[in-house]
């Protein structure tokens, strides 16, 4: 029987309801139609299951869709009987009456579709079943199961290519949503396909926006989510049980609805949290991965991944549960290196060195697309063969707010001397941790042990942070110049690519390492608890205010949640400011002096209320000690020396001029290099230092004052931090 456009569109709108095909839905279905063996790569939400579904209803056989996925089972077979198509499935969570009932269903014609497992369909006495059943079609659904490449290899889906010998006459369909080329032609051999019929379509998903943040304060990031998407849909992916667990019970103390999900629940748990969640009754999962697969809600929000993903096609798979009804939806990473570690050991076990190995390959690309600074939506395109090019895509963190691009020639130079310069003195090699401290001469027991404060190369990388030297080892392991050893504890190794760097001229671009974002959302203060509204109201006031000329949301200067803090304990310095849980050290000097300013007015003329609530738990923004300034003032000294005046560089860093000021006191104390300068003069230093002595160093406005102003505030500080540094 042949079908025209026409009569399709017709089933397509009597059976599903939809007035026309997704994108290469009607060519699958017509290859399937015409007999040939058809591959079809989909992504998530692209619609793969109709193009098994629908051909079901042309003819008087019974289409067999081979799925891992007991989820997935129940849901489509729902789905198709609450629409009218005859559907069954049979698998381990029917009982045995409800599983032979369906069976005799099966014998008598009544159903058009079946699912099944690959364990229960390659037992022989099933197998046998089949012909009586008139099976006529099999669509092998989640089809990357079959590569050993693939993310998801299931040793039971390598043995369905036995099925074209057993079933010579029946049609073959394989579908997947995300396969790259080499996996593709794993699944052609693996089903024995000779010319199949294959359809790509596009893994771009515009909706979707990409982001990776630090996992610092990551309950705080997941908390900030789900109150952006309050009263949404939102799925939290997990490391481990226990993190599910926790997460999701610090969101619910916080006023989230939300539930874990993971292998240790009993099986009447799991079903009932994926029933909650499908019918809107709690809106955040936390979850390992097992959780969604199968499950087409179309109205998924937003998508996090607490932990590092263990590959790339896992993290598209995953991030695709979002926003299937076509709106915008978020798809947040929280990166730390350290998943990596974890990794690696969980894998030391694996039941083959191939296995094993392209575990870790696939790990190391995951890490790459995280900490890369381009754009994500092209790196995960790329990734699956498929080529991106319009960039800025306008829906990612690198897009959006791009890294500053720097020469990393002097940089490379030092780390890669001090890898030859280690090795060359000791025999052997070093994490890159180490390393970092050998560069930025650190006093460690491991250092004087193995005489590394000797090494020429101790303490030459002064100038930048060891979180800056961290952020450009990785890098360099990226551009391949140096590599890190799994096998041997991790160890920093050169590449051949890194010898050849350092013997010739070559430079190299790096990207500036991010200042670390500030703690995140505060855990004190729920949101019925009590404070000063009309506070509350002056300083959202002055967030919109500051909001509105950077352009941005309001909520990225501070949280409702900080001002509500803020409104409750009446922070009227900076010290106390910076106790509120969300002011870090970038917004304690960006915002900090604005906010207090604030506060102090709205005491002049309001009394302070006492709201008796515990102090926050948010420990205070530590002032780094000597050796250990932020990134923000290594900025601001590397300008400085570059000869910018003070006013130059506030203006170029878009950051107030005393904060400059700051920063350049704090270098003196961590005894920075600053290009000469004369401060003051040595009467300007003898006044101060009578002052200080007489009215105490804390505070700079009544020493000041007492001076008749005839110093300014960086003198005062720059002096103040040569003092404090000498009576230590």
């Amino acid at each position: 029987m042949t079908h025209n456009d026409s009569s399709l569109a017709a089933l397509l709108k009597e059976h599903f309801g939809f007035e026309q095909f997704r994108p290469l839905q009607k060519e699958i279905i017509r290859s399937v139609l015409e007999g040939k063996e058809t591959f079809a790569l989909l992504p998530t939400g692209g619609g793969k299951s109709l193009c098994y579904q629908l051909p079901a209803l042309t003819d008087e056989g019974v289409t067999l869709v081979i799925s891992p996925l007991i989820a997935l089972m129940k849901d489509q077979v729902d789905g198709l009987n609450a629409a009218g198509i005859p559907a069954t499935f049979l698998n381990s969570s029917l009982s045995r009456p409800e599983a032979a009932e369906r069976m005799r269903g099966l014998w008598g014609g009544a159903y058009k579709l079946l699912y099944v497992a690959p364990e229960r369909l390659m037992i022989p006495d099933f197998l046998s079943n089949l012909d009586q059943w008139n099976v006529n079609r099999f669509a092998v659904d989640e089809a990357h199961c079959i590569s050993e490449w693939g993310h998801d290899f299931r040793p039971e889906y390598r043995k369905l290519g036995a099925l074209r010998q057993r079933f010579p006459k029946a049609q073959f369909l394989a579908l997947t949503a995300t396969a790259t080329p080499r996996v593709r032609d794993d699944i052609i051999k693996g089903l024995h396909f000779s010319e199949p019929q294959t359809f790509v379509g596009s893994f771009n998903r515009p909706n979707l926006s990409y982001s990776v943040r630090p996992r610092q304060d990551g309950d705080g990031l997941a908390l900030a989510l789900t109150r952006r998407h309050k009263g949404e849909s939102g799925i939290i992916y997990c490391f481990s049980r226990a993190a599910t667990e926790n997460l999701a019970r610090f969101l619910k103390d916080n006023g989230v609805s939300s539930k874990p999900y993971h292998a240790g629940l009993s099986d009447d748990e799991r079903r009932q949290t994926q029933e909650d969640f499908i019918k809107d009754n709690v809106d955040v999962i936390c979850a390992t991965v097992a959780f969604g697969m199968g499950i087409d809600k179309p109205n998924v929000r937003f998508v996090m991944h607490y932990h590092l993903p263990r590959n790339i096609e896992g993290y598209y798979q995953e991030t695709g549960r979002a926003g299937r009804d076509g709106l915008p939806s978020e798809c947040v990473l929280l990166f730390s290196a350290s998943d990596e570690i974890k990794y690696r050991r969980l894998w030391e076990d694996k039941a083959s060195e191939q296995e094993r190995k392209v575990a870790i390959d696939q790990l190391l690309a995951m890490s790459h697309f995280a900490e890369s600074a381009d754009c994500r939506r092209a790196g995960l395109l790329n990734y699956f063969d498929e080529h991106f090019d319009e960039i800025p895509c306008g829906g990612c963190d690198n897009c959006l707010n791009p890294r500053a691009k720097m020469d990393g020639t002097v940089i490379a130079q030092k780390l890669m001397s001090c890898v030859f310069r280690v090795r060359e003195h000791s025999g052997f090699s070093v994490g890159l941790r180490h390393l970092i401290e050998v560069l930025t001469g650190a006093n460690t027991e491991k250092i004087r042990q193995w005489g590394h404060q000797a090494l020429s190369t101790y303490g030459i990388g002064k100038e930048y942070s060891r979180d800056a030297w961290m952020h450009f080892g990785r890098e360099l392991m990226r551009k391949g110049l140096l590599n890190q050893d799994a096998d041997q504890y991790n160890t920093i190794q050169m590449t051949e690519r890194g010898n050849q760097f350092l013997k010739g001229k070559e430079t190299i671009p790096l990207t500036e390492p991010p200042v670390k974002p500030d703690a995140a959302i505060a855990r004190t203060l729920a949101s019925g608890d009590e404070y000063d509204h009309a506070l509350f109201e002056t300083i959202r006031g002055l967030r919109k205010q500051l909001a509105d000329e950077q352009g941005v949301p309001a909520y990225t200067i501070f949280s409702d949640v900080a001002l509500r803090q803020m409104a409750a304990y009446y922070p009227d310095d900076l010290q106390s400011f910076s106790k509120i849980s969300g002011v870090g050290r970038v917004k304690l000097d960006s915002y900090g002096p604005s906010f207090v300013e604030a506060i102090k007015t709205f005491l002049d003329v309001n009394p302070r209320q006492n709201y008796k609530h515990p102090q926050p738990d948010s420990k205070p923004v530590r002032e780094r000690d000597a050796s250990r300034p932020g990134e923000t003032v290594f900025k601001t000294v590397r300008m400085f020396n570059d000869g910018l005046d003070l006013h130059s560089i506030a203006q170029t860093r878009e950051i107030g001029i005393q904060t400059v000021e700051q920063h350049l006191a704090k270098a003196v104390i961590a005894d920075l290099e600053l290009r000469d300068h004369a401060w003051f003069t040595q009467e300007e230093a003898d006044t101060m230092e009578k002052a200080f002595t007489e009215l105490g160093d804390d505070r700079l406005a009544p020493v000041r004052e007492s001076l008749n102003e005839s110093v300014t505030y960086l003198q005062l500080q720059i002096y103040r931090a040569m003092r404090r540094k000498t009576s230590k």
